[in-house]
């Protein structure tokens, strides 16, 4: 009898959104694979929302998960068949498990956010400003209250927009006060300063925000440094980098996908590599380490 060897799936995961060619996290999640010992695939596809229901229905066996990054945090939320507590509280999942069939949403941008914080900083926070009001700060808010704010101001450039993250904040289990403000408010005193915007987008208005804080959370990587990490080094206040956030929240979905905690060590060392060749290669200068840099 000429018995048949059971063929292994090599898994695959992806991350999803747009624009993703600068995403870190192939970098991130292969390192983990490579680590783990894990035959695993993990690429990066550009996709639009309105692209989404049709990219998830034609999902094969082989599929085992999917990072989400801009736009699709929130519009997956109605094509998933679970939802983690803290996903739906916040409504939005950056990530999906496949399994059985069936998709699981949730979102590792707030214990991440927390454990990226923590690391840096270990001090009390309990009044925050946040800059920006899209999907990523409805996260960043919710991790802020778990790290024991009570107050969080937004400053935004459209009020109307931030009404999702308001009443998101409402949901978590100890919400904090949000207050909602025009960007050209100008500095409010804060114990964090959080900047959710793209590196591009960081104005001489943005970096005068950063002197009302002692910590400062720039959650943009690439290009690194940022004009706000570079200016939040130089005047040697604590620095929370866009690296520290991925790396924990990449660590954490590996665990959810693969059923094995991601070696942070082993994914900072990653990121931190391609970051340097990356600044290597435009000619501008390496991210600064230490403790007010990627570490």
């Amino acid at each position: 009898m000429v018995r048949r060897q059971r063929q292994v799936l090599t898994r695959r995961c992806a991350v999803l959104g747009t624009p993703v060619a600068h995403s870190l996290s192939p970098v991130l999640h292969r390192a983990a694979y490579a680590e783990l010992g894990l035959d695993w695939e993990y690429g990066a596809q550009e996709l639009a929302t309105d692209a989404l229901p049709g990219f998830l229905a034609g999902l094969d066996e082989t599929w085992r998960g999917l990072s989400l990054t801009m736009p699709l945090k929130r519009a997956v939320l109605p094509l998933l068949d679970e939802v983690s507590d803290r996903a739906e509280r916040a409504g939005a999942a950056n990530t999906v498990v496949l399994e059985d069939g069936r998709r699981s949403g949730d979102n590792t941008d707030i214990p991440g956010a927390v454990a990226a914080v923590r690391e840096r900083y270990d001090g009390p926070l309990r009044r925050a400003l946040v800059v920006g009001g899209g999907a990523t700060a409805t996260s960043i808010v919710h991790a802020l209250a778990d790290l024991g704010c009570d107050r969080v101001t937004l400053l935004v450039r459209d009020v109307s927009r931030a009404a999702p993250t308001v009443a998101a904040a409402a949901r978590h289990l100890r919400p904090p006060a949000v207050d909602v403000r025009l960007l050209e408010t100008g500095p409010v005193p804060a114990d964090l300063l959080v900047c959710t915007i793209p590196g591009g987008g960081q104005t001489d208005q943005v970096l005068a925000l950063a002197d009302a804080a002692p910590v400062v959370f720039d959650v943009a990587y690439d290009p690194w440094p940022t004009r706000l990490a570079a200016h939040t080094a130089a005047s040697g206040r604590r620095l929370v980098s866009g690296l520290d956030l991925l790396v924990h929240q990449a660590a954490l979905q590996v665990h959810l996908m693969t059923g094995t905690p991601g070696p942070v060590a082993v994914m900072r060392a990653a990121g931190e590599a391609e970051l340097a060749r990356r600044a290597w290669s435009t000619g501008a200068a390496e991210p600064p380490r230490g403790e007010a840099g990627n570490g």
